[in-house]
This record gives C-alpha cells, sequence and structure tokens, in this order.
C-alpha cells in the first residue's frame, strides 16, 4: 500500500527535493548515489510525471544537482563537526524528508528532525527514527523545541532550503535565540542574494498570495549577521553555502 500524497499541501512540499534528489542520482550516479531517496519515492501515491517532465530540462537537471549538492554540503559541515564532538546533538531544522542524520551518524551522537505537525506525520510513517533519532513536531518560529534538544556534548544545527520560506525578521530571532539557547554551537544554512530570491518571488511567494515578498529572507553579505548579536563568534561562507559558526 503506497503512502498518499495530496497535491496543493504542506505534504507536497516534501516531494520537491525528494525528488530531485532521486532525479540527480540517475541522471548522475557516478557523483550521487542515492538509494533512500529512490525507495521513499517508490513508496508515494503521487503522480511524478509533471515534475519529471520539468526535472528533465536543462533547468530542472539543474535543480536537481543543487539539491543533492546541498545535502552533500550540510552533510560535509556536520561530519567536520562531529570529528571534534562525537557526541553532539546533530540538529535538522525544517527537515522534511531528508535523512542526513542517517549519513552521519557515528554511533555516538543524537540526531533530532524537526518540522510542522503535517511533515512530521509523513515522516513518521516513511522515515521513522532511527536509534538515538528523534523527530519534533514543531515550529521552529515555536521555541519550545529548544528545550527538547540534549546539547551537553555540543550541538550542530543545519537548515537545508528552509530559510527562504521566513521573513528575515524572523529568521534574526530564531538565530539569535539559538546563541542564547546553545552557546558554542553551530549553524549551517543555505541562502541565496537578493538576486536568486528575486527569481524565488516570482515564483512560490507568489503563488502563495503574499504581497511583502521584501521582508523574506536573503543575504548579500553574511558580515550583516554579526551585527545580529555580539554572541556570534565567527561568521563564514562558502561558494555554496552562507552561514555562520560558533555561536
Amino acid at each position: 500500500m503506497k503512502y498518499h500524497i495530496e497535491k496543493n499541501t504542506v505534504q507536497e512540499t516534501l516531494v520537491i527535493p525528494l525528488f530531485g534528489r532521486l532525479v540527480c542520482s540517475e541522471h548522475f550516479p557516478e557523483l550521487f548515489s542515492d538509494p533512500e531517496a529512490k525507495r521513499i519515492c517508490d513508496s508515494l501515491d503521487y503522480d511524478f510525471a509533471e515534475k519529471r517532465k520539468k526535472m528533465e530540462s536543462a533547468a530542472g537537471l539543474f535543480g536537481a544537482l543543487e539539491v543533492a549538492q546541498r545535502q552533500y554540503d550540510l552533510r560535509c559541515e556536520v561530519e567536520s563537526y562531529l570529528k571534534d564532538h562525537p557526541k553532539a546533538a546533530v540538529v535538522n531544522l525544517g527537515c522534511g524528508l531528508d535523512d542526513t542524520f542517517s549519513k552521519v551518524d557515528n554511533g555516538e551522537c543524537r540526531g533530532y528532525n524537526i518540522d510542522l505537525p503535517d511533515v512530521i506525520k509523513v515522516r513518521n510513517d516513511l522515515l521513522p527514527a532511527g536509534e538515538r533519532e528523534t523527530n519534533l513536531s514543531c515550529d521552529l518560529n515555536d521555541y519550545s523545541w529548544m528545550d527538547g534538544i540534549d546539547a551537553s556534548g555540543g550541538a550542530v544545527f543545519f537548515a537545508a532550503g528552509v530559510f527562504y520560506y521566513f521573513r528575515t525578521a524572523d529568521v534574526k530571532k530564531l538565530v539569535c535565540a539559538m546563541a542564547e539557547h546553545f552557546p558554542g554551537g553551530v549553524l549551517v544554512f543555505d541562502s541565496c542574494n537578493k538576486r536568486g530570491a528575486g527569481l524565488m518571488r516570482k515564483t512560490w511567494l507568489k503563488e502563495a498570495g503574499i504581497t511583502d515578498v521584501n521582508a523574506y529572507f536573503s543575504l548579500e553579505d553574511e558580515a550583516v549577521l554579526k551585527e545580529w548579536s555580539d554572541r556570534f563568534a565567527s561568521v563564514t561562507a562558502k561558494s555554496y553555502m552562507r552561514g555562520y559558526r560558533d555561536i
């Protein structure tokens, strides 16, 4: 029996990055192998025909590569942190159906996957928590989820394709609250500049009927993050993703 995904719902947004990973592994198996993406896609009652048509275009394949590369880059950042903090909490902010924890699990760390209730419901059925892993049903803007994280061995947080959907003011409040709650922790995330954000504003923001599009998060210069809080010990940026280290 396949798991039904209703179109035009929050649950459908889980399909896009998942299917992108699958398409990338199909077209570029020498670069990316993602059997978990195939397993989950095969278990869904969802018509991928329209999305496959778009993904097979040059722009679609670029998007698929971007999704797969993003997961790989974030994974490398998490693994780097775990080398010095093997018992750290690995926290996936806005996790969707991302399986990064299973890829970085060193046998000592703990994983936490946080997302909205409708998303966690799907995740519990299709990607249930493993040993030392917890799926938390919570809005990231409800900071009560922070109390459920055991950061006694350190903490590395990552957000893949999440902050695009947040207003800048909400991102600032969130990361500042995290800096207060988890001193010495690390956050890694991807973002786009104003030009990239502008392209997004022509698609999902417009389709969602959102009018205050300029309030949504974009990052032209990572140095602005240092102005948000004096608790940010350092800020770094890489060609693909931007983030700050050692909050």
